[in-house]
C-alpha cells in the first residue's frame, strides 16, 4: 500500500491544502492511504486552537514548540519540529509528503523528510516575498523537494532557475482560487452575524511581522491603528498574526487596542469559509498577508498592501502598495474606496489559475507515487547563460 501525508501547521496553510486533501482522499483505497498530520499553531489555544476547524480526518497530531519572543525561540521551535517529524517519518515511511509554502517549521519538516529519504512534493514554490524570512525558506524547501506545484508561470520559471527539472514543475494555479469557487458559501448577513456584527461597511485585515525588517513593531501597529481610527464609518475585522518572530507582540497590541478602538474587531481565526465569505463582501483587504495579493483580486476587491512583506510577489492592478506610515495607509485606503479604483478592480483577472488546481495536483501526486520512478538523486538542471 502507498502512503501519502499532507502536513499543516497554520490556519492559512490548511485553507490552501484542504481542497487537495479532499481530492486525494477521493482516491483512497486498499492500495492508497492519505494521512493528514496537524502540528504548529493549530494545536495552540493562544492561536485559536484551529485544529477544531479542520473537518477532514486527522491521523496524527504533532505538538511542537511555538514560542516567538526571540531568535533563539524560533531555532528551538525548528529543532523540536525536526526531531519529532524525523521520528514520525522513520515510523511511517511515507511514499511522499505534501508541504505548502515557506514557514520555518515547514523547512524543519522538509529537512526531516530529506534525512529520512521521504520525497517532498511542494506547493507554492518560486514566489518571492522580499521582506520576510519566507523568501529564503521557500527556496530552500524547493531544493529539498522532488515535485513542484507552483501557482503561476513566473514562479515556475524561478523554480527551474533554481536547477529543478522542468518535467517535475507544474503550474496548476493556486488552490486559493479553488476555495473561492467553493468555500465562500456564507451570505453577507450570515458571515457578519457569526462574528456578532449587523450589516455594516467593513474591511478584512491581517498584519504579520516583517521578519527581515528592523522596524519597531509597536510603532508599526500604532500607525495601523491610527489608520483604522481615521475611518470610523468602517468596521475593521482583524485576524491575528502568525507565530513568526514578533507575532505574539502584534497580537498583544491588537488585543489591547480592541478595548479602546470602537471599530476594531480582533479574532484569533475566522476559519476558511467565514474568512473568504467576509472577504467576498468587504470594502477592501488591509495588511500584509498573501491573501490580499492572491484571493482578494479574484473577488474583485481592492487590497491595501502595507510595507515590504509581500514585495516581489506577482500582483494584480487591484493591489495598492503603501509605506507603513499612518499617512500612507490612510491615503491608500482612500484610494481603495474611490469609485475609479473600484471600477478598475471589476476588470482585474487573477494570474493564479482557473480553480482546478487541487484536482490536478491530486492526479499528478498519485500518478507519480504509483509510477515507481521517483529518484531522489536529482540532477541539477542547468540553464544556458
Amino acid at each position: 500500500m502507498k502512503k501519502i501525508a499532507v502536513i499543516t501547521a497554520t490556519r492559512a496553510e490548511y485553507g490552501l491544502l484542504s481542497p487537495v486533501i479532499r481530492e486525494l482522499r477521493k482516491q483512497e483505497s486498499g492500495d492508497l492511504r492519505v494521512e493528514l498530520i496537524v502540528t504548529g499553531t493549530h494545536l495552540s489555544e493562544e492561536y485559536g486552537l484551529t485544529v477544531n476547524e479542520i473537518k477532514e480526518r486527522i491521523d496524527h497530531k504533532v505538538a511542537i514548540s511555538i514560542l516567538s519572543g526571540s531568535e533563539l525561540n524560533i531555532s528551538e521551535n525548528q529543532a523540536d519540529c525536526l526531531e519529532k517529524f524525523t521520528t514520525l517519518f522513520v515510523k511511517e515511511r511515507y511514499d511522499a509528503v505534501l508541504l505548502l509554502g515557506d514557514r520555518y517549521e515547514t523547512l524543519a519538516i522538509a529537512i526531516a523528510a530529506g534525512n529520512t529519504k521521504t520525497p517532498v512534493f511542494h506547493l507554492c514554490g518560486g514566489d518571492t516575498t522580499e521582506g520576510a524570512w519566507d523568501e529564503w525558506i521557500r527556496h530552500c524547501i524547493s531544493k529539498i523537494s522532488y515535485l513542484h506545484f507552483v501557482t503561476n508561470e513566473i514562479s515556475k520559471k524561478r523554480v527551474i532557475q533554481l536547477g529543478e527539472d522542468p518535467s517535475r514543475v507544474f503550474n496548476f494555479g493556486s488552490t486559493s482560487i479553488d476555495n473561492i469557487l467553493s468555500a465562500a458559501d456564507m451570505t453577507r448577513e450570515q458571515a457578519l452575524e457569526s462574528i456578532g456584527l449587523s450589516d455594516c461597511r467593513y474591511a478584512i485585515c491581517t498584519y504579520h511581522p516583517v521578519t527581515l525588517d528592523d522596524s519597531d513593531i509597536d510603532e508599526l501597529i500604532r500607525n495601523f491603528l491610527d489608520a483604522v481610527s481615521a475611518f470610523p464609518a468602517i468596521e475593521f475585522i482583524v485576524t491575528k498574526s502568525n507565530a513568526d518572530l514578533g507575532g505574539a507582540r502584534i497580537n498583544a497590541l491588537l488585543d489591547a487596542a480592541e478595548q479602546e478602538v470602537k471599530n476594531l474587531h480582533v479574532h484569533a481565526s475566522l476559519g476558511v469559509h467565514r474568512y473568504l465569505s467576509l472577504m467576498k463582501y468587504s470594502e477592501f483587504v488591509l495588511g500584509n498577508s498573501s491573501s490580499g495579493i492572491i484571493e482578494a483580486p479574484a473577488f474583485h476587491i481592492p487590497t491595501v498592501n502595507i510595507g515590504d512583506r509581500q514585495r516581489g510577489r506577482l500582483q494584480s492592478e487591484s493591489t495598492i502598495n503603501c509605506a507603513p506610515s499612518s499617512k500612507a495607509i490612510i491615503e491608500a485606503i482612500n484610494r481603495a474606496l474611490s469609485e475609479d479604483h473600484k471600477s478598475l478592480c471589476q476588470k482585474v483577472r487573477t494570474p493564479y489559475g482557473d480553480g482546478h488546481a487541487a484536482e490536478l495536483i491530486s492526479e499528478t501526486t498519485i500518478k507519480t507515487v504509483f509510477s515507481g520512478n521517483i529518484d531522489l538523486k536529482k540532477k541539477f538542471y542547468d540553464l544556458e547563460v
